[in-house]
């Protein structure tokens, strides 16, 4: 799963008041839009940030708008033509799945990021929403004619979240002069069901002035607790195996042509046994023969890949995600070189990451101890996991 982010900045936002759009006004000393663009940058999950503006703000220079790495395109006259222009801006063949969020609402959190993006997982249609708790009045002018139910009310945020071909459908089949109010209800509109997590109360949309203070607010109290709720661990991983006789050595789920293979209970990765036992050790939770004991027959030839899918969802069903793993290669031979970037592609798979997260390299040990004689390969891995 490949996800992009499509933030819509093309609106004028006249209530907040002020000289500039809203989205371009200062927060905190920053602009509305960059405190949005830095939330979807700080998730691991985003491939892609698009960023949808108007006409007249996306050539000019924004201060305090860092483009680095953004896809900024010209929006329409409406949010609905401004989010199919964002669409339009992915390419379906590297991107799979789209979170399209409201520029004004910069307060969105990394945990609401990664409940949707779980939530993805299952669903093709996600929102965040938050349960009504206020008495709902009816009223005619300042008077009281009524009271609305709210037992089945939820009010809506974003990220909206879909699968990139439905929501691409939603919006080419919709009816343009009767705009939606969201993504959402276009895609109910095509028929499509929309899954409801729960949304977050800070996620506020910014869109009068008194806004701006709860916003504030906010965001101070974030900067001030800073990282402190966040929990990093890193993880150190070990693995040697021995040549034996063989044509082959499978290293970082990569078969090498090679005069000899490495020796081991299963298919002896020496890479990918390192990059495993180091998220096992971030985690606390012992190494890959505790987990899969080599004096159990089932595991005999059985390839790493199990080992590592194994390691990779014991830190998701806790709450981590994997930032980043370094594997190093110790052995004179064979080369690995020419076969890394296969290496960490396949690794990223495995993992479910980005391939730029992923490092494999090789040293040699100067021709000393049992890598230098060519008995063997050894591997050292470091990895860093992240819970919010």
């Amino acid at each position: 799963m490949r996800i992009a982010a499509v933030i819509v900045a093309a609106g004028r936002g006249t209530r907040a008041g002020g000289d500039l759009p809203k989205q371009w006004q200062a927060l905190n000393g920053r602009p509305i839009a960059a405190w949005t663009i830095d939330a979807f940058r700080a998730s691991a999950d985003v491939a892609q940030i698009v960023l949808v503006m108007h006409p007249d703000d996306i050539a000019r220079d924004i201060v305090g708008l860092d483009r680095d790495g953004l896809t900024c395109v010209t929006g329409g006259a409406t949010r609905d033509a401004s989010v199919a222009c964002g669409l339009a801006a992915l390419d379906p063949t590297e991107i799979t799945h789209v979170m399209i969020h409201d520029v004004a609402r910069p307060c969105i959190s990394q945990p609401l990021i990664s409940d949707l993006v779980q939530a993805l997982h299952t669903h093709d249609a996600v929102a965040p929403g938050v349960a009504v708790t206020d008495a709902l009045w009816i009223a005619d002018g300042s008077t009281v004619t009524g009271v609305q139910d709210r037992s089945a009310l939820v009010r809506a945020q974003t990220p909206q979240c879909f699968a990139l071909p439905l929501i691409q459908a939603a919006h080419a089949q919709a009816n343009r002069e009767t705009p939606a109010a969201d993504d959402v209800e276009l895609a109910r509109a095509a028929g499509h069901r929309v899954h409801i997590i729960a949304g977050d109360e800070d996620n506020i949309k910014v869109t009068t002035p008194p806004d701006f203070a709860r916003a504030q607010t906010i965001l101070k109290t974030r900067q001030t607790q800073g990282h402190s709720s966040m929990d990093i661990r890193l993880g150190n991983g070990y693995d040697v195996h021995r040549f034996g006789t063989g044509d082959h050595v499978i290293l970082c789920g990569v078969k090498i042509p090679f005069s000899r293979g490495l020796q081991g209970h299963s298919d002896a990765d020496v890479g990918m046994h390192a990059v495993t036992d180091a998220i096992y050790g971030a985690l606390g939770d012992g190494d890959i023969g505790q987990h899969f004991p080599p004096s159990d027959p089932q595991w005999k030839g059985a390839a790493s890949e199990i080992f590592l899918r194994h390691a990779v969802a014991r830190a998701t069903e806790r709450g981590f995600r994997i930032s980043n793993a370094d594997c190093t290669l110790v052995c004179e031979f064979p080369k690995i070189g020419p076969h890394a970037i296969e290496m960490k592609q396949e690794m990223a798979r495995l993992m479910g990451l980005e391939a730029d997260r992923i490092s494999v390299k090789a040293t040699t040990s100067e021709q000393l101890g049992f890598t230098g004689r060519g008995e063997g390969i050894a591997s050292i891995a470091t990895v860093t996991l992240v819970k919010p």
